[in-house]
């Protein structure tokens, strides 16, 4: 990254491809101030040079909004992912693959703040549209059947969300093999819910 922004300079969209791609990295390794860091000079970078509205904005204060989050800053990601997903919805329509990611995320956020019912209700939203947008096998559309099955157990809908992750699981298996990261991640949640 570095050498790319030696080369490129700062504002450059590869230079900012490659810090928010750092930026997610170091988030799924559990840096989250680090990935923070990133994550909001891509933001500032990129509200200024594109615009706050611009798609490439929104998915990098979706992305921030998602660090927050693990950080349990749930009301600041709260604010920020509610933004992006009014946002991009009115920019690239309600069922634009990056809106319903947005929806998504600001589901789970929802759900980690115990606020079941609407992190149930834009779930299933966002699973009916990426089936019908992207195919009921895509990854996306397994991450949200993954994500609403946790909520509804949640809920003490412990039947249903069963049959959603051995659905899910089925299916990460198919696409992804025994060992990803995912289809290991729908297994131990199925394997927790006795």
């Amino acid at each position: 990254m570095e050498e790319t922004m030696r080369i490129l300079g700062e504002e450059h969209p590869e230079t900012l491809m490659a810090m928010n791609n750092l930026g997610h990295t170091l988030r799924e390794q559990g840096d989250y101030p680090g990935a923070r860091r990133l994550e909001e000079r891509v933001v500032e970078v990129r509200t200024r040079v594109l615009g706050r509205e611009h798609p490439d904005t929104l998915m990098a204060i979706n992305n921030l909004g998602q660090t927050l989050s693990r950080q349990h800053d749930f009301a600041g990601a709260r604010q920020l992912q509610e933004f992006v997903l009014e946002a991009i919805s009115r920019v690239l329509g309600e069922e634009h693959p990056n809106s319903l990611t947005a929806m998504g995320n600001l589901a789970e956020t929802n759900r980690a703040q115990g606020d079941y019912a609407l992190a149930r209700s834009r779930q299933e939203r966002v699973l009916r549209a990426q089936i019908r947008v992207l195919g009921e096998k895509h990854p996306s559309a397994l991450l949200s059947k993954h994500n609403l099955a946790g909520t509804l157990w949640a809920q003490g809908e412990h039947a249903r969300a069963r049959k959603l992750l051995r659905e899910c699981l089925s299916a990460r298996r198919n696409i992804l093999g025994t060992e990803h990261p995912d289809t290991l991640e729908t297994a131990k949640l199925l394997a927790s819910f006795k």
